[in-house]
């Protein structure tokens, strides 16, 4: 029995904790002071329009020909007043007079008008739709691969009812911005616009206090988009607190039933639920005092403008077409307001959720791929590097102390290790270092004694796993957890998941050498039968045969298992180790684990305890002396007895 070495000078640190510690109410940003956001992204300034941006400029084409459509639409749905004005002043008239052909033109023109019209709204909200579900589409592709691109550090503090909050919820209130929205908001620019220029063309007067009247509804506006600004970032986020909320129970339903916490949920749910219903009441409120003064602010200019109107035609200064005409671009200039205020409150139900995803987007992976990837040795090759290597590594989670304080071992290449140790001792963190869930910490307060400011490395037969592609890193290491998860799909699909090119006689070999084969064909469908969810059609030593199947198919150099008997009963635990006799075969393997039946299978075990190599050894050295293990199997002997 030999002691490890490499423990670093000072101190021994407090024992943390073996997994991250998640989401506390001291880990919120404090951006944010709002308790039911607990994992709130902070967004880069000008994320949100350079998103914005990046998704419009590959339809820049579309767009453009969006818009001249409107442009066109808006022009000849304005002609119409002023075709009233020419009939009411020279087309009557001459009428009257007997001289058909002003009016019949009037009306040619008003009908021929209205066509246009209808034609060029139909194309424009097909173009428009268009444009739209191309957006969406491509921000649900972004938010699901920037998502799975994102490191294991990320999911395990960012919930998924978060990242389902953003891709449903927050994509549909931009889809509805999108929809309808900057429809409205066009249409009311170009009618401003459009009317404006009328007005003034047809009576300088009448024209400038139609303009005058904007500044109260431009002051309503800004008002508007400052108040309603908070009340819609509120109520994304009351949203998704319930989204989170839903989730997390549908998924724990089973301890949820066992517990008896249906009424302490329904309370907890329903503080979020009428949570939810303020922030839509303050949405409402706020929208209904933006239409209730844009209402009375046009009102009282119409009223005005038409009395005096009234009495300039009285008086003869003004054409009583010119004032019909007025009154209809009046009210063709009013009436978009109540369509502005429902522009505003789409959007700002949009800019509230844009920001939201711009800030998930802007999210870095804290276990980036390398600028210049570099390969394995071939499986073949006489490499002399060829083993796992933990140079000086350190590492800490998030929020805790060191787990791992300046970290050395060598398991040679073929070799079997299992890791034993009490919770927290920093057995899974050392495989999901193997694994490259995570870095060793660049911390600086996590210098390791070496003086290195990258925490160490982690070395696959001497390539340091930073400088291995994924794809490269997954071919050469593959880990499997106790929770052997299969998603919904086939069997075969399950299996195929490591090599998707394999081939059913292959798929099928891997199943009968792990011994899987049998119950497989047991099955209704055999390699076709679907798992369904979380593969809950097959008991759990059933699914920890195919994860190994799974395994033994990828053929990694380094095979890496959590606790992967850890919640099967004895006949299961047999099977599973019978699998393992067989995937572990030729590999470097580390074996974490709690029951010691694991372990006799081992080449060599290592003791761990705060982070730390406390013994090392054979598994029959080790038994047969007085430290740690051999009191861990002897408490494990007393208690099969």
């Amino acid at each position: 029995m030999t002691a490890a070495t490499g423990t670093p000078a000072g101190s021994t640190p407090d024992e943390q904790p073996d997994e991250p510690p998640g989401d506390r109410p001291d880990d919120r940003p404090a951006a944010t002071g709002d308790p039911f956001d607990r994992d709130v992204l902070p967004t880069p300034p000008g994320a949100t329009k350079a998103l914005l941006r990046s998704l419009l400029a590959p339809l820049k084409a579309r767009v453009t020909v969006t818009t001249v459509l409107l442009l066109l639409q808006q022009a000849v749905v304005q002609a119409g007043p002023l075709l009233v004005a020419y009939a009411i002043d020279r087309a009557v008239p001459a009428f009257r007079a007997r001289d058909h052909g002003p009016l019949i033109a009037v009306g040619v023109g008003y009908l021929a008008c209205a066509l246009a019209a209808g034609g060029l709204q139909f194309a424009f909200v097909g173009a428009a739709a268009r444009v739209s579900q191309d957006v969406l589409l491509d921000l649900r592709g972004r938010i699901f691969r920037h998502a799975q691109a994102l490191s294991v550090d990320f999911h395990e503090r960012y919930t998924s009812g978060r990242l389902i909050s953003r891709s449903t919820a927050d994509v549909e209130s931009l889809r509805e911005l999108l929809d309808e929205g900057l429809q409205e908001l066009v249409t009311v620019i170009l009618s401003f616009v459009y009317i404006s220029v009328m007005l003034l063309w047809l009576d300088l007067g009448l024209g400038g206090v139609a303009v005058a009247s904007l500044v109260p509804l431009y002051a309503l506006v800004r008002g508007y988009q400052r108040r309603a600004g908070r009340v819609y970032r509120a109520r994304s986020t009351a949203i998704a607190a319930v989204i989170v909320t839903f989730v997390e129970t549908m998924n724990g339903i089973r301890p949820v039933r066992a517990f008896r916490r249906e009424a302490v949920n329904d309370a907890d749910f329903g503080v979020l639920n009428r949570r939810h219903e303020r922030t839509n009441g303050d949405a409402l409120l706020e929208i209904t005092r933006y239409v209730t003064g844009s209402r009375l602010v046009a009102n009282v200019a119409v009223a005005a403008i038409v009395l005096w109107g009234a009495y300039r035609v009285a008086d003869g200064t003004l054409a009583l077409g010119v004032l019909a005409a007025a009154v209809l671009y009046l009210r063709r200039l009013y009436d978009p307001i109540d369509r502005l205020g429902m522009f505003l409150n789409s959007y700002q139900s949009a800019a509230a959720s844009l920001e939201k995803i711009a800030g998930l987007l802007a999210q870095t992976p804290s276990v980036p791929e390398p600028a210049a990837p570099r390969r394995l040795p071939p499986p073949e090759s006489e490499h002399p590097d060829r083993a796992v290597v933990f140079d000086g590594v350190r590492f800490g989670y998030r929020t805790g102390g060191e787990v791992l304080p300046s970290f050395d071992l060598t398991l040679p290449a073929g070799q079997t290790v299992a890791v034993v140790g009490s919770t927290g001792a920093g057995k899974s963190t050392l495989a999901k270092l193997l694994a490259r869930f995570y870095d060793p910490s660049p911390s600086s307060q996590l210098r390791s004694s070496r003086g290195d400011p990258y925490g160490g490395r982690v070395l696959l037969d001497g390539v340091d796993l930073r400088d291995l592609a994924v794809p490269e890193l997954r071919r050469g290491v593959v880990m499997v957890t106790q929770e052997a998860f299969l998603f919904s799909g086939t069997v075969a699909d399950n299996i195929a998941i490591g090599r998707p090119d394999a081939t059913r006689e292959e798929i099928e070999q891997a199943a009968k050498e792990i011994g899987a084969h049998d119950f497989i064909s047991a099955l209704p469908d055999g390699y076709d039968t679907d798992v369904r969810k979380r593969g809950g059609r097959i008991s759990a030593g059933q699914r920890q045969l195919v994860a190994f199947a799974r395994a033994l198919l990828a053929d990694p150099a380094v095979l890496i298992l959590d606790e992967a008997t850890s919640s099967l009963d004895i006949p299961g635990e047999r099977a599973v180790q019978r699998a393992m006799t067989t995937v572990l075969k030729g590999r470097t393997a580390v074996v974490i684990a709690h029951r010691l039946s694991t372990v006799e299978i081992a080449d060599r075990v290592l003791v761990m305890e705060h982070g730390r190599i406390v013994e090392d050894g054979e598994p029959a050295e080790l038994i047969a002396g007085t430290g740690r293990f051999a009191d861990l199997h002897r408490a494990w002997r007393d208690s099969l007895a």
